[in-house]
């Protein structure tokens, strides 16, 4: 059994000292997944880092235990935590990039954690190391061992850390986000094995993740942590049968899926506040839809409700209102607006794509000669008309990244390009000079890391401003600064926010910058490439109905990137599936959905994770 006991996690800041975990208890037996879910910067990832003593510099472990079977984690000398971390307690890091050595192959980074804790060494790690990256699904593993990080893809490198931390075949298992960069048929792949294994070794797993589909398929207890502290605790059922804290609650909500098109989802407004601060109150209490006066003067204590759930709201103190019967209020739960106008199949045209193919060369040797080259798009023909979404879905690899940066004229010195891509009538792909210029400005994109594609040197007014600079010159100093104030009202940000830098926002709000940008040039239509898969649900929320209110004011169309079929249901008017470079199936939203009838996109849809009906209900 893994036992954390009132466990808090402070860290050094500017602002002052940011309590980062407050007093946070869980017991987690062997063979049983526990899920820890909340927003960014509720403590998750900082929970895990502490149980691993894997803190930054300016953290530190101010109370609390953890022991393991019985032995006190936190008491043991470093040289002792070496073998304890990795060998009983794995974790699977959230980000791959950052945490696989670049310069060493990936098979000997395998290798090194299987003689770091187990009794095989040379030949015999080699093998087993093979082995595991076949497990978790990684193709052609014998060639793939001498790789370096730098050739494989993000889901890829998840994968490799993945097979790195389960191949010393820990008792206990932290998995920080493991399935994030993953495609659906993946996620399903190392899901399924991570169960396996749990059933044949009784490994403990605690997940942590923003995905409830997930929690919901996996899980056999959930904690719902926010600001630091957990504030509901139940079993996966009893949770997404019948949430008790309003912040659960709003997050069921906030699901996007097909019965809520049309409408607004119910996003929470705000933020997680500072943990700098000292509260008086429930930390919730500014963003929640059944506040009352006592909630900003009484602090919550965590309330066993019996059965192992616990809750920490007053609305469950005695005497107090049932949750059930609170009245709901504030802007989180908003009347829906109109459902968008659905566009007709007489309207022209705007962008009609025709046998796009995309080949990139494979270069050799030292002087990097071509020796053939590799197909990543392959013949494919799809059209979107003016004020219409059209989801792009796929697994990694298939060509949906490839095939919008094609479209916004992002490869044109990086691969050969044949077929057609009409926008507006003038083919995309032979336009130069001041037509190419029209075209940018025009067609723009959302990448998926909102922080890699901000430059980090520039003020967000700097950032917002480039595009402008470039694409409409026309426009005085005045008139950019009018213009970006009223985008960052438009994206529910506020005005102050031009004169910070990307680092000093959220996910969601970098997303929001991105979004911004994109639309500060006027664009008819705009790329979205996976713009909501790595925030939380309430932030996915925000972000999605932002781009269905764009859309309704101002009739821009989208090509949306994702994997996650919930967000195509919600918010696509059409769906296009991409295998192998190829399109296997395309029609309405409504009916390649419902009844698929390529064998690939029952596959795809088979492995999608769901909340059964009857448990969110």
């Amino acid at each position: 059994m893994l036992q954390v006991h009132d466990l808090k996690v402070a860290l050094d800041a500017e602002a002052g000292l940011v309590k980062a975990i407050d007093g946070l208890r869980l017991t987690i037996a062997r063979g049983e997944t526990f899920a820890l879910v909340g927003e960014s910067g509720c403590g998750k990832s900082m929970t895990a880092l502490a149980l691993m003593r894997l803190l930054p510099d300016n953290g530190r472990v101010t109370q609390g235990s953890l022991h393991v079977e019985g032995e006190d984690v936190f008491a043991l000398p470093e040289s002792r935590m070496r073998s304890v971390r990795g060998g009983k307690i794995g974790m699977i890091f959230q980000e791959p990039s950052t945490s696989l050595n670049p310069v060493k192959r990936v098979g000997e980074q395998i290798v090194e954690a299987i003689e770091a804790h187990t009794e095989l060494r040379g030949a015999a790690a080699r093998a087993k190391a093979i082995e595991w990256l076949g497990k978790v699904g990684i193709p052609e593993p014998e060639r793939r061992i001498d790789e370096y990080p730098f050739r494989l893809s993000g889901g890829q490198k998840q994968r490799v850390m993945i097979a790195m931390t389960l191949a010393a075949e820990p008792d206990f298992l932290i998995a920080d986000e493991p399935t994030t960069a993953l495609d659906v048929t993946i996620q399903a792949q190392i899901l399924d094995l991570l169960k396996r294994l749990q059933s044949e070794q009784g490994m403990g797993l605690l997940l942590i993740t923003h995905d409830l589909a997930v929690v919901a398929g996996m899980a056999h207890r959930v904690a719902l942590m926010y600001a630091g502290q957990i504030i509901e605790e139940a079993t996966s059922d009893e949770f997404f049968r019948s949430p008790k804290h309003p912040y659960a609650k709003l997050l069921l909500r906030a699901l996007p899926d097909a019965d809520k098109r049309g409408g607004r989802l119910a996003a929470i407004p705000g933020t997680v506040p500072p943990l700098w601060q000292e509260f008086t109150g429930c930390r919730f209490a500014p963003r929640c839809d059944r506040v009352m006066p006592e909630c900003h003067t009484t602090i919550p204590e965590l309330i066993d409700l019996g059965s192992r759930r616990n809750v920490r709201c007053i609305l469950y103190c005695d005497g107090a209102m049932p949750i059930d019967a609170a009245p709901i209020q504030g802007e989180a739960l908003a009347a829906l607006p109109e459902k968008r106008t659905e566009t007709g199949l007489d309207q022209p045209l705007l962008l009609d794509v025709k046998q796009l193919a995309v080949r990139f060369p494979i270069r050799r040797g030292l002087l990097q000669r071509a020796h053939g080259h590799f197909n990543a798009v392959d013949g494919i023909s799809f059209a979107i008309r003016p004020g219409e979404t059209l989801a792009l879905v796929g697994e990694s690899g298939c060509g949906k990244t490839t095939t919008g940066k094609a479209i916004v004229q992002l490869l044109r010195h990086q691969a050969v390009i044949d077929g057609q891509a009409v926008f507006q009538g003038r083919d995309l792909f032979t336009l130069q000079g001041d037509a190419l210029r029209d075209a940018r400005r025009a067609v723009q994109i959302i990448f998926q890391d909102p922080f890699a594609s901000l430059n980090p040197r520039m003020r967000v007014f700097d950032v917002l401003e480039e595009g402008l600079l470039a694409l409409r010159p026309e426009l005085d100093l005045t008139a950019r600064r009018e213009l970006l104030e009223k985008l960052v009202d438009q994206v529910g940000l506020r005005r102050d926010a031009l004169q910070r830098y990307p680092h000093e926002f959220s996910g969601g709000q970098r997303q929001r910058i991105a979004i911004a940008r994109a639309l500060a040039v006027n664009p008819k239509l705009i790329v979205c490439d996976e713009p909501t898969s790595a925030l939380d649900v309430s932030v996915q929320a925000q972000i999605l109905n932002l781009l269905r209110e764009l859309q309704r004011e101002l009739g821009v169309s989208y090509l949306f990137i994702t994997h996650n079929i919930g967000v195509v249901e919600y918010i696509a008017d059409h769906v296009a599936v991409m295998q192998k470079g190829r399109i296997e199936e395309a029609g309405t939203t409504e009916s390649v959905l419902s009844s698929p009838q390529s064998s690939y996109t029952r596959t795809l849809l088979a492995a999608v994770p769901r909340i059964r009906a009857e448990l969110s209900a």
